[in-house]
């Protein structure tokens, strides 16, 4: 089956096919760094990243990119109210997302290219523009023509008229003053206040409107032409239709074949957006204080990445429980594998299981290859889990079944970033103590075994006696 993707500037599922073969360039614009991330903000780069993951599955090469917006208006008044400088603002909230994301298991991108260390690039990018007749220079500010670009709003799928309509109403008459047209939009602003940070351009001191930056530093990284461009919903309009017109602008060509946008978070009964503007968000790293950071991956991961995902204390939950049922069966495959020899032939059992296993890995990659449907990928993970477990249960097992269990399991689950193996290792002591309950128990010693039983629990060391013999867990 091919790989299907879901492009919002047409507005239905393409077949996938990259430029080069085997290659990916993939291109996610980054957080505006001047404050903690809230779960929205995260699930966008989990979102991404599972798409990333599948890609690399599928055999990619994925070159990714992700910028961080490290000179914005939301920063230079955090930096003034934290009295730093913009760049030790950007610096720090940086180093913060690096941190809080990676809690999460989200792999850094190719490279993280800043706004700051682009400045050259932006300049130069906005005197083609110029030159070519799609932007105009306004006391001091450098504007883009919206109408000379004949296809704006196809991205959004509006017309010009509307857009400038809606334009008009939010401007104020100094604004309106300065454009041409009250849907043209900023490639440059002269600075206003001296000591704000600025650089110096052919019009004057100032610093890049927010959605230049993109475009310059994706196809400086990427090449011109995209395979893929992400992003949140809410970047759609008007930031990804600006990005489409001044790149085609300035290349005569198109800007990205595909275009991928994640669905928001909502946020309690309400169901409303979380966002920092309306104040209902949960920073990221507010709930890793309490909460495994694996629930969170999971709850991120596992709805459709273009449907809205619902954040409560009931998902949390719900995520929690299905974390320990996916943990829990590799627990007992490692286990039971353990005290198994290595086996050179299937038996009839083994051969069954083996192709209802298949069976779901290969409903698994039909899911993912449908503009990956992570919930019914993650559907067909739990019935493996239901064959594993059953396997497990049977009395005719082999090694290597379950070793090919584990494996595939733990393959298809890093795929949603979800890091679930144990590595721990019972000490000694710990051993010892569950060897001698088990020979007290065939000396029929049950008080003694109770005992052990009871000491190991207290140590948080659960036993599960089987047919198979005894087994355990941290409780």
């Amino acid at each position: 089956m091919a790989l299907s993707i879901f492009n919002t500037l047409t507005r239905q599922k393409e077949e996938f096919i990259p430029q080069q073969a085997g290659k990916v360039n993939f291109y996610v614009c980054g957080p505006t760094v001047y404050n903690y991330i809230h779960i929205g903000n995260a699930r966008s780069a989990v979102a991404f990243d599972i798409i990333r993951r599948y890609l690399e599955y599928r055999g990619y090469e994925v070159n990714y990119v992700s910028n961080f917006t490290d000179v914005d208006d939301k920063i230079i008044k955090a930096a003034k109210e934290e009295k730093l400088t913009p760049k030790m603002l950007s610096d720090k909230y940086i180093a913060a997302y690096q941190e809080d994301t990676q809690a999460i298991n989200v792999k850094p991108a190719n490279i993280h290219p800043r706004v700051m260390d682009n400045i050259p690039e932006i300049i130069q990018y906005i005197k083609v523009l110029i030159e070519k007749g799609y932007a105009y220079e306004s006391q001091g500010d450098v504007y883009f023509r919206t109408d000379k670009f004949e296809t704006y709003g196809k991205l959004s799928d509006q017309s010009i008229a509307d857009l400038r309509q809606g334009a008009s109403q939010r401007l104020n008459d100094e604004e309106n003053q300065r454009k041409e047209s009250p849907l043209d939009f900023a490639l440059w602003k002269a600075t206003k206040d001296q000591n704000e940070i600025s650089w110096e351009s052919p019009w004057g001191f100032g610093r890049p409107g927010w959605h230049i930056e993109c475009s310059v530093m994706s196809t400086k990284y990427l090449g011109e032409v995209l395979d893929i461009h992400g992003g949140g919903q809410d970047l759609q309009f008007p930031h990804h239709e600006n990005e489409i017109a001044q790149s085609e602008a300035h290349s005569d060509h198109i800007f990205a074949n595909y275009w991928m946008h994640n669905g928001f978070v909502t946020y309690g009964e309400t169901d409303e957006k979380m966002s920092k503007s309306l104040g209902n968000f949960v920073l990221l790293r507010d709930l890793l204080e309490e909460t495994d950071p694996m629930v969170v991956r999971y709850l991120l991961s596992t709805v459709h990445y273009r449907r809205p995902l619902r954040y409560d204390r009931n998902a949390l939950i719900n995520a929690e429980q299905s974390v320990s049922r996916l943990k829990e069966v590799l627990r007992r495959l490692s286990n039971r594998k353990a005290h198994l020899k290595e086996d050179s032939e299937f038996n009839d059992l083994s051969l069954h299981v083996i192709k209802e296993f298949e069976m779901q890995k290969m409903v698994f990659e039909e899911a993912m290859d449908d503009d990956f449907n992570a919930a019914n990928g993650m559907t067909a993970i739990f019935e493996m889990v239901k064959i594993a477990n059953r396997y497990l249960d049977s009395s005719e097992v082999e090694r290597n079944i379950l070793d090919r269990f584990y494996l595939e399991i733990v393959k298809l689950l890093d795929i949603f970033g979800l890091d679930l193996e144990d590595n721990e290792v019972l000490d000694a002591e710990v051993e010892a103590m569950i060897e001698e309950r088990n020979q007290a128990r065939k000396n029929k010693d049950f008080a003694r075994a109770d005992e052990i039983r009871e000491q190991l629990k207290a140590q948080n060391i659960l036993l599960d006696d089987t047919p198979q013999g005894t087994t355990w867990k941290r409780g």
